[in-house]
């Protein structure tokens, strides 16, 4: 299947624009400009044309079975998942509603009929490369993007939408990087005003250290291979998992011996919020007067457990599947900290599992202070990992020896002698982006 996002289609037939007749046949012709809604380009060349109206044509005949389905919207990237949706998701209902060559503009005109007819379980997005490459703005782009979700949201308020961020590109496929990072800042406004929405960022997780796309996922700087595809599955599903749409079996795991669950996989039993610490409180407001827009913490005045609770009263920590799921706050970057009840003095050795969605930082505290627990490939501190999976569950195990901690992740040493108090509890940190925690276990020393 060809899968370019701008391409020359040998089809026979060519459709006039014009203003849609009211045959079932020509509602699929592209509208004349001043009857479309949106602003910015759209392609009207005659091979756009036949595979628009094919491609409409197409989803037409399958609305009735695709009702209900996890819906992909976008352009030739989307329309490129081709059989992978199925295959890499399996047992998830899927729908594709991509078509290559496609702008915002494009799929914010047909976005009731091809996309909210079939009522998505939950809706991803990727899109906006082409309108770079037809001269839009990027506020162009952003605004068309803001309609589509606020059309979502109208008709579902609760619907999933996973917005993924635009892709690295290059100069040479006039998409420069600068314009792509601005498109995608204003897409992390947008989502702010939307609480079903989740920004998974596609760009830094694909992007060089320059900004433009490694030639090893995107072969012609645009489009992605099948290592392509298939990390960026590996970016959704645990956003899938959370949403409940996959991973919803039991986790069998039992504890190694003389160790125990502090974490039962089901509730939050033993676990819940405590005031901050004085000093990481002050140092938390110290940021924010030197700039307003770093993140903030909410303030606890007592501790409260949350035993028996499947989630916090704010939803920012919910248990489900045998995951801690530390979700992604709606303002982008918020500081909380959810603690163990029960106070951890002597020797002892801490095992779990994390898993990070692209560019999330989080942090495991250590009686007080904390192990940076982040998607170290792109948000650091420990960026040179060569064993840490990106996206992936990776082991970090934690030995406390005479206050002083040793810590790994999958083997390799992130700290060699963390100081710490006599004692205090563990805790789990929220910061940016979706984090997940399983099988958080203790074994004591003496």
């Amino acid at each position: 299947m060809i899968r370019f996002a701008c391409f020359i289609c040998l089809i026979s037939t060519t459709l006039v624009t014009g203003a849609p007749a009211q045959d079932a046949a020509s509602r699929f012709v592209i509208p004349a400009d001043g009857a479309m809604i949106g602003q910015g380009p759209v392609h009207r060349e005659d091979w756009f044309q036949n595979l628009w109206r094919s491609q409409r044509e197409r989803f037409a005949a399958t609305k009735s079975e695709d009702q209900g389905a996890v819906t992909f919207l976008g352009d030739s990237i989307t329309q490129g998942w081709d059989d992978r949706l199925s295959s890499e998701f399996p047992g998830m209902k899927v729908a594709n509603r991509g078509i290559s060559g496609d702008t915002t503009r494009g799929m914010l005109n047909r976005m009731d009929d091809d996309v909210l007819a079939i009522d998505p379980a939950c809706l991803v997005m990727l899109m906006g490369t082409n309108d770079l490459e037809l001269n839009a703005t990027p506020e162009m782009i952003a605004a068309n993007i803001h309609d589509m979700i606020e059309k979502a949201h109208q008709h579902d308020a609760n619907m999933p939408i996973v917005m993924c961020l635009v892709m690295p590109s290059s100069e040479k496929m006039r998409r420069p990087a600068t314009k792509i990072q601005a498109v995608n800042g204003l897409l992390a406004g947008i989502a702010k005003q939307y609480p079903q929405v989740f920004v998974l960022d596609t760009y830094t997780k694909f992007a060089e250290p320059s900004g433009d796309a490694p030639a090893s996922l995107f072969p012609d700087l645009l489009h992605l291979n099948d290592a392509g595809y298939a990390a960026w599955a590996t970016a959704l599903r645990p956003v899938f998992a959370t949403y409940g749409l996959v991973e919803n079996e039991a986790d069998s795991f039992q504890p190694e011996d003389g160790f125990k669950l502090i974490f039962n996989g089901n509730d939050l039993t033993g676990w819940g919020y405590r005031p901050a610490d004085p000093d990481f409180a002050k140092q938390i407001e110290e940021w924010r007067k030197k700039d307003p827009t770093s993140p903030g913490m909410p303030a606890v005045e007592t501790p409260v457990a949350f035993d028996g609770m499947t989630q916090s009263p704010d939803g920012r920590y919910v248990a489900k599947h045998g995951r801690l799921i530390v979700t992604a706050p709606v303002e982008g970057r918020l500081i909380q900290e959810l603690s163990t009840t029960q106070q951890w003095p002597g020797d002892f050795e801490l095992r779990l599992e994390f898993r990070a969605s692209p560019m999330a930082d989080s942090g495991i505290f250590i009686r007080k202070p904390q192990l940076q627990c982040r998607d170290y490939k792109t948000a650091g501190p420990y960026n040179e990992l060569t064993k840490y999976e990106p996206q992936q569950w990776n082991e970090i195990v934690v030995i406390v020896k005479d206050n002083v901690a040793h810590a790994t992740c999958n083997g390799e040493v992130l700290e060699s002698a963390m100081k710490l108090p006599e004692t205090g509890p563990i805790g789990l940190e929220g910061d940016r982006g979706q984090m997940e925690y399983r099988r958080i276990r203790i074994k004591r020393s003496d």
